[in-house]
């Protein structure tokens, strides 16, 4: 199938499940996230009912900006409240879990580590303890992170690689995905873990990462801020790509896989300066020559993954490649801005 074939809403019909998805009763945490919006859009298209929660009114969400907001059952309130998880599950029926709720802004996890770990650690035990009380719940996929693994120097992160996350929100993926594992070690709860690379895409309002900071820079003839000295190398995976891996994997959890973690990213090494250079090609931007300061601090230089287990034991793979999802991400901003 062509990348950039499929006009369809949502995330553009690509993905092709059946009808596994019609009628079952999904809880999202994090659902006016970057990914939770895309997720939560896909699968009211494919005819699932979702409840979502939601801890912040974001006016400008992607999620309430598509008025998909509208099609799902909506709870508010925060993942650490145990009464509320067990309720929502409860009243809701839950069959499948989609863990996605968290502080995910490294600077944000700097500047008040306590709040991170409030959120991040207790929300993913909170979470995990009222599905494991809950005898309906039969799958449940927990969001980790690259970051997870810490600042290793065994490159590029394989599933088997230690997490070691020294920095407030680096340890707080660590210790979130421990807790997901000690749940199925202990109680065989139904989970997978997904470790992603950094994600990118429409509907991320934090312009302090790159990919958004530099199209908007560019939309309004501003030169492009890199906090780093550029050549922090990351993996970039675009959003609408691990909506379709984290739905991919949830339908084949039941084959023998619970309590796995994969990865999931492009296995691309790519610098900051070179990513943002590649956006404003893409922009016809290169008269933008990005500002680099250099003051970047308590952030892992180098972080990449390998997709292999999940490309050998999942059957998965991308949809997009890079430049067409950065395409997309591109017109989604431009088609924000002239709205705002």
């Amino acid at each position: 199938m062509g990348e950039r074939e499929c006009p369809l809403e949502g995330l553009g019909g690509l993905v092709q499940m059946g009808d596994f998805w019609t009628n079952k009763n999904i809880f999202i945490t994090g659902a006016t996230g970057l990914l939770g919006s895309w997720l939560t859009i896909e699968m009211v298209n494919q005819g699932a009912n979702v409840t979502a929660l939601v801890r912040d009114w974001v006016p400008q969400s992607n999620l309430n900006l598509s008025g998909f907001l509208n099609r799902v059952n909506l709870v508010r309130g925060a993942v650490e409240d145990y009464q509320l998880m067990e309720r929502c599950l409860n009243e809701y029926e839950i069959d499948t879990v989609f863990h996605l709720a968290a502080q995910t802004i490294v600077g944000t996890a700097n500047r008040g580590p306590l709040s991170t770990f409030e959120s991040n650690i207790k929300g993913t035990w909170v979470l995990l303890e009222a599905c494991r009380r809950s005898p309906l719940v039969k799958r449940i996929v927990v969001a980790s992170s690259d970051k997870a693994y810490g600042d290793s120097g065994q490159l590029p992160y394989r599933e088997t690689t230690p997490l070691m996350g020294r920095h407030p929100y680096d340890a707080s993926k660590s210790c979130a995905d421990i807790i997901a594992q000690s749940y199925f070690h202990t109680y065989r709860l139904p989970v997978c873990i997904t470790r992603c690379g950094n994600l990118y895409g429409g509907g991320d309002l934090n312009f302090n990462r790159i990919i958004p900071g530099t199209i908007r820079s560019a939309i309004f003839n501003e030169r492009p801020i890199i906090r780093s000295d550029g050549t922090y190398i990351r993996d970039y995976f675009y959003v609408k790509d691990a909506a379709i891996a984290y739905m991919f994997l949830a339908e084949k959890m039941e084959d023998g896989l619970l309590g796995e973690a994969f990865n999931f990213g492009y296995e691309l090494r790519l610098p900051v300066l070179d990513i943002t250079n590649k956006v404003l090609d893409l922009m016809k931007r290169r008269d933008l020559e990005p500002v680099i300061l250099n003051e970047a601090t308590g952030e892992i230089k180098h972080q990449y993954l390998s997709a292999e287990k999940a490309r050998e034991m999942l059957g998965w793979q991308p949809r997009y490649s890079l430049t067409d999802g950065l395409l997309e991400t591109i017109d989604w901003y431009r088609e924000f801005f002239r709205n705002a």
